[in-house]
């Protein structure tokens, strides 16, 4: 037999409390602006709104990025790096950053860092798949070459430095000399 327990509805929220949300998000999560307020829109649709102003999530986010508790651009950066580390490709890094609400002029450093870093991201890529110079024995068919190839693309890189890696024989790194 189970007991059913009734948990009494949350009041809804006004300016303090959608302040301690706000903080308690920033302070737990690396986040962006338009992420903060997504979360912040989220938690007011379940719970309701109870406060004075009429939309109080855009001026709150805007005042959050000036104390520096939510910034894009560094957001943008540790991204990143993150994905350039784990071997993803500049569109791919984009990809990332579009997706994350960050805005075009504080993203530009970010994917400038990561072109910087495609050759190498690319490689890193190909060994931890184990395809290309890191593969065990050459692409036996057409078919085997086109699926590293087509790995390589889906994480962003392009498609000479994609061919080129692919068509590196096991054991022979190649080196972006002449790219």
């Amino acid at each position: 037999m189970t007991q059913k327990t009734h948990k009494k509805p949350r009041p809804p929220l006004v300016e303090a409390s959608l302040e301690r949300l706000a903080l308690h998000y920033v302070e737990r999560y690396a986040t962006t602006r338009a992420k903060l307020g997504a979360y912040l829109l989220r938690k007011i649709a379940e719970r309701g709104w109870a406060g004075a102003a009429a939309d109080p999530v855009p001026p709150l986010v805007e005042r959050f990025a000036a104390l520096n508790y939510v910034d894009d651009r560094a957001f943008a950066s540790a991204r990143a790096a993150s994905l350039t580390r784990r071997g993803y490709g500049v569109r791919r890094v984009g990809q990332a950053l579009r997706a994350a609400g960050v805005e075009e002029a504080d993203a530009e450093p970010a994917r400038e860092e990561a072109r910087e870093g495609a050759w190498e991201a690319a490689l890193r890529f190909a060994q931890k798949r184990r395809i290309g110079p890191y593969a065990a024995q050459p692409p036996s068919d057409r078919a085997a070459r086109e699926k590293g190839i087509a790995a390589m693309l889906r994480a962003g890189h392009g498609l000479d430095h994609a061919r080129r890696i692919i068509n590196a024989c096991p054991g022979e790194i190649p080196e972006l000399d002449g790219y």
